[in-house]
């Protein structure tokens, strides 16, 4: 879903070939959402969150 999502596409397949069609981004991110939060309560566990730092490439003195 995430590669659907950041490809800009709003059809997915699954495992079983069944294919979904979201009505726009936030649907798709809406469906993620839902779906970390059921996998974290199924494992017990939560997503792992990244934080990214970005540079030009100018040191800061």
């Amino acid at each position: 879903m995430e590669e659907a999502r950041y490809s800009g596409a709003r059809r997915v397949r699954d495992q079983n070939g069944e294919e979904i069609e979201f009505r726009s981004d936030a649907e798709l991110a809406r469906a993620m959402v839902a779906l970390d939060r059921e996998i974290a309560a199924i494992t017990g566990r939560t997503r792992n969150a990244f934080t990214f730092r970005t540079s030009k490439g100018l040191d800061h003195a």
